[in-house]
């Protein structure tokens, strides 16, 4: 886990200077294949820490679809989206906030569906785990990608202490234009994950409640491109998803609509949170 501040006309200064703004998705994104340090396979867990300089860490997951269709986003979160993302967060007063990044794919075609940096808070660190994202572009031909890949690293392969010491629930975006995938064989997960127990299949459902236990989890689904608009595509996530489902018209809404999330959500948590104290202070004053 990394650490830091996050300075946001440093970031943009900075993104200036490495010339993001005028290179093209694959001279940013160089990887040719899968980093080995974001390799699941050699990952047992990915934490999210409070720290001295960050004392109330909150986990953000952000997942991002890197099949042929989608891989304009990372390069507009790199030029563009990030900065507003940790910038404005910080901004609305949470200080703390710590980014992951997931690169996730299609199991059945990809070489690399699931990618996987670390929870960082500083802007040179975010850099990094973004732009070491291998671009593999692969995907289609099954009518469906493999979101719920992000799920199951979340509900199996984290540890955060906002919900861990604040029963405070992190956040899981997954972006993408494509329907999940609604099962996978557990000898998927085995070959892409470190040793463990495996089930014969694993129903994406069952993926999403794990993941939701510690995580507020929302799906944005992006219109943009044919796959975007499809109704079919849009009503298979309804079912999945309910109102945790997000549909964006264009991807410059992207940044807007997370920190709004972000910020509506933990304000709804925090409600709840005091109200549940306010019980206990008055079960103690009646005792």
């Amino acid at each position: 886990m990394g650490s830091g501040s996050y300075s946001v006309s440093n970031r943009s200064l900075r993104a200036t200077t490495l010339g993001y703004d005028h290179k093209s998705t694959y001279e940013i994104f160089d990887s040719r294949n899968i980093n080995n340090a974001m390799n699941p396979a050699h990952i047992q867990i990915r934490e999210s820490r409070d720290s001295a300089e960050h004392p109330n860490s909150l986990a953000i997951l952000l997942a991002l679809d890197e099949t042929g269709s989608m891989g304009s986003i990372p390069h507009f979160l790199v030029k563009e989206g990030l900065p507003k993302i940790m910038g404005n967060i910080i901004q609305k007063g949470i200080k703390d906030p710590q980014l992951l990044f997931v690169g996730v794919g299609d199991h059945t075609i990809d070489n690399a569906p699931l990618q996987v940096g670390q929870f960082e808070s500083s802007d040179e660190l975010l850099d990094k785990w973004l732009t070491s994202l291998y671009l593999e572009g692969g995907g289609g031909g099954n009518d469906g990608e493999s979101y719920m890949l992000a799920w199951y690293f979340a509900g199996y392969h984290t540890s955060i202490d906002c919900f861990e010491k604040r029963h405070q629930k992190g956040f899981l975006f997954t972006i993408g234009d494509e329907k999940v995938l609604h099962e996978i064989p557990g000898q998927s997960l085995k070959k892409l994950m470190v040793d463990g127990e495996y089930k014969d299949v694993f129903l994406s459902s069952e993926l999403l409640e794990k993941a939701r236990e510690r995580y507020i989890v929302k799906h944005l689904h992006l219109m943009q491109g044919h796959n975007g608009q499809r109704d079919d595509v849009i009503n298979d996530w309804k079912q999945f998803m309910g109102d945790d489902l997000i549909i964006i018209d264009k991807k410059e809404d992207i940044a807007t609509i997370i920190v709004n999330e972000i910020i509506k959500n933990t304000k709804i948590s925090s409600l709840k949170t005091n109200k549940i104290q306010d019980v206990i202070t008055q079960e103690e004053i009646i005792l």
